[in-house]
């Protein structure tokens, strides 16, 4: 799968595959530590590899990779996702996002028609960041979801900073207006909720709230995700984080045709 994009004023040939090998695979790493590292401020764990974003998932996961076949440097890495399917995280101890939120519906809700799928470690290099990078990514997702016969997608996704009350309008925007259905409904875990007041809807202005969210998170609400019970503030990696829940049946008709997807 491959895309043709202007960088700067000069065109560049995305092209879209999963990770096959231990080089890409810390290609994705040394991508992961530029963006939440370098860029974001997250810190970096006692012992670990300075340069690579790494953790024991990495090894479970399939990794999504966009590729810049006409970077400076020959081909690079300027984009990734990781995905997590429900079989293969049974069978090594869970997901990744049970550390943060309660998520033991969501394999209820799925049940008879499909697995689950965790995404997570989305990036992107800044010069990068379109919707066209944006577009690639979520097309190579649809193909995953059709591939493997995945019911519903989740996962974490982040605002800056862990100061939540800095995000209030957002987060009660979000709360307000896409929250999960009580079956489908995630729970942060108390003892690390963020603590924030959520402000009646009259206070702020919605369309103001909604441009203020981080690009991942509109991308998700544009693909008719809703969102879990609370947020969680993640230290290492100086973010708010909020639970996505998209079931694939109720994906935006538009989104869904455009990946592939059976809606």
């Amino acid at each position: 799968m491959e895309q043709t994009v202007t960088i700067d004023g000069a065109s560049h040939r995305l092209a879209l595959r999963l990770a096959r090998d231990a080089a890409d695979l810390a290609a994705v790493q040394r991508l992961r530590w530029q963006v939440f590292y370098e860029e974001m401020g997250a810190s970096a764990e006692i012992g670990a590899a300075i340069g690579l974003d790494a953790d024991p998932f990495d090894d479970l996961c399939d990794h999504l990779l966009v590729i810049d076949r006409d970077a400076a440097q020959g081909e690079a890495v300027i984009g990734t996702y990781r995905l997590l399917r429900e079989n293969i995280a049974r069978a090594h101890g869970g997901f990744y996002s049970a550390d943060e939120f309660e998520i033991g519906m969501l394999g209820k809700g799925a049940a008879g028609r499909g697995e689950l799928l965790e995404l997570g470690r989305s990036c992107v290099l800044p010069p990068y960041r379109t919707s066209a990078t944006i577009s690639l990514l979520w097309r190579g997702i649809g193909d995953y979801i059709a591939r493997h016969r995945i019911a519903l997608l989740f996962g974490c996704a982040s605002f800056p900073g862990t100061e939540a009350e800095v995000h209030a309008a957002a987060l009660s925007y979000l709360f307000a207006n896409h929250l999960a259905p009580e079956e489908l409904r995630p729970r942060v875990h108390p003892a690390r909720a963020a603590r924030w007041t959520a402000l009646d809807p009259a206070s702020y202005d919605p369309r103001r709230a909604l441009l203020a969210m981080p690009p991942l998170v509109k991308a998700y609400l544009r693909v008719g995700a809703m969102v879990g019970d609370g947020a969680f503030v993640d230290h290492a990696f100086n973010t708010v984080d909020v639970c996505v829940v998209m079931p694939v049946e109720k994906m935006s008709e538009r989104y869904a045709a455009r990946f592939s997807v059976a809606a």
